[in-house]
């Protein structure tokens, strides 16, 4: 079996239960934390670098083959995003030794957090289906635990409808599983691809299909069913808020992703071309109408993942390589730049006790460096040249004008400018504007934890600097990606073998 399957869900796991058993020695927590951090980015850097060279890599769980027992699969995308998952997870935890409360810490926000980043690299490696909904499930548990930490009442409001949509979404997924069971009499991914394309009751697997697309949207935050997510995800502490905006989003479109390009290919012109179009196209004009009516940071930026996630969705809608190339690497880009988007508020929080732009101001002049680490993120999500969102959008975009799909290319370019409208908001309201009076004054230079703040942040601005500049071999390995996923062979072949070599009972 090839471990580098298993140490990303390994890792993270062994810090849930190593922290929670170390529940008395905060120092130890911490330093584990951050340990498994650097361990999980580890693991997704070795197979993200096996996956390259070799290409797909499976193992087969207690050496029971495919398609009876539990199979782990990584391809191009599901190594991608373990590797930013590795990223994002030790980000988050060097940020935390400087922001989370002693009392945060004491309800068990290390072992929910590792908890929850065992659950997103268990979803993208999974190769069976229902194994996805476990780890959905293992996901919406430590992420409602950390949603809740604390009990303030603003986060016990928005955490009822995080889990209230959340458990409709479990359902809906749970009911389609047993469908999809009863009808192919398996949930292998790799072997129902091979189930599905025999081409009967194609209506029977198109209601399936429909029951996943809902599910899925819903944990993806798509329109219609994605008021949940700006509801909820300014309500914990903002080191929360980053992983959660990196990634729980990530986890539905990259599930939809999955079984959209696998599964779920029978009836493209109705699935994808029709349906996930509206929605990526709905789900984009929504977010960014949201976020343009906001004047809190927190809110602005919640409603942006919403707007940024039907980029992708139109990617996979449009079926094309270049397109779902763009999506993939819109994808990666997001993940990075919306976690230090709130990384950097929480910075902006620390020194003024507030997120309402209102009670902001003043940062450009006495914390230049925060202005500048702003405006990479912020730029790049509005997709500024030649920042790593310029390159996402415009191969999106591209891949729209060669399918003629208009409306698409027209609401894109305006979410675009809506977008940067937003940025600019913030930067004007936060950054450039006199800091109000009655505002609290700047903490400054005397903060002993700044550099664990700045780290991170600066890391990541890094990243997204890098992935512009080197926009050229990110282009290729997305697209290299959509060549995989379109050419569903491969994976099949991986997991079950050459086709002369399966055996059926």
């Amino acid at each position: 079996m090839n471990l580098a399957l298993v140490l990303p869900i390994f890792i993270p796991m062994l810090a849930g239960a190593l922290t929670l058993a170390c529940w008395q020695w905060r120092n130890v927590q911490r330093w584990l934390s951050v340990l498994s951090g650097v361990g999980l980015l580890l693991a997704g850097i070795s197979l993200f670098s096996q996956v390259r060279e070799q290409g797909i890599l499976v193992a087969y769980i207690g050496n029971w083959a495919a398609p009876y027992g539990i199979t782990l699969v990584a391809d191009l995308l599901s190594a991608i995003m373990v590797l930013v998952t590795g990223i994002v997870g030790l980000s988050v935890a060097i940020y935390s030794l400087a922001t989370m409360s002693r009392r945060h810490e004491a309800f068990g926000y290390y072992p929910l957090l590792h908890l929850m980043l065992a659950g997103v690299a268990g979803a993208f490696l999974t190769g069976d289906i229902f194994n996805l909904y476990v780890w959905f499930e293992i996901m919406l548990v430590a992420s409602f635990g950390l949603m809740i930490l604390g009990g303030e009442r603003a986060q016990m409001e928005g955490a009822v409808k995080y889990v209230t949509l959340n458990l409709l979404s479990s359902a809906l997924f749970l009911t389609a599983v047993g469908l999809l069971y009863g009808y192919a009499g398996t949930l292998n991914m790799a072997d129902l691809a091979v189930k599905l394309g025999s081409g009967e009751q194609p209506g029977l697997v198109t209601v399936i299909a429909m029951l996943f697309m809902v599910a899925f949207g819903i944990k993806a935050a798509a329109f219609p069913l994605f008021f949940w997510l700006p509801a909820s995800y300014h309500t914990p502490p903002v080191a929360i808020s980053a992983v959660f905006a990196g990634l729980l989003t990530k986890v539905g479109v990259y599930a939809l992703y999955r079984v959209f390009s696998l599964i779920f290919v029978q009836d493209v012109d109705l699935t994808h071309h029709n349906i996930l179009m509206a929605m990526g196209i709905f789900t984009m004009l929504t977010g960014v109408l949201g976020a343009a009516a906001q004047f809190e940071v927190r809110r602005i930026l919640s409603f942006h993942i919403v707007s940024q996630i039907g980029y992708m969705l139109v990617g996979l809608a449009l079926f094309t390589p270049l397109a779902i190339a763009g999506g993939v690497f819109y994808i990666f880009h997001h993940i990075i730049v919306k976690t230090n988007l709130f990384l950097i508020s929480g910075i902006m929080y620390r020194y003024h006790g507030s997120y309402d732009l209102a009670k902001l101001g003043g940062l450009y002049r006495t914390t230049p460096w925060l202005a500048l680490l702003f405006l990479i993120p912020a730029m790049s999500l509005a997709g500024i040249p030649p920042l790593s969102g310029f390159f996402a959008k415009y191969t999106v975009i591209k891949a729209g004008v060669l399918e003629g799909a208009w409306w698409m290319v027209g609401i894109a370019l305006l979410v675009g400018l809506l977008t940067l409208y937003s940025m600019v908001k913030i930067w004007a309201e936060a950054f450039w504007k006199p800091l109000p009076d009655e505002a609290k004054p700047l903490r400054g230079g005397e903060d002993p934890h700044r550099y664990l703040l700045y780290l991170p942040v600066a890391v990541l601005a890094g990243m997204t600097l890098t992935i512009g500049l080197s926009a050229e071999w990110f282009v290729q390995l997305a697209l290299d990606t959509a060549e995989q996923l379109l050419t569903p062979s491969g994976y099949i072949d991986a997991v079950l073998g050459p086709l002369e070599t399966r055996s059926r009972p």
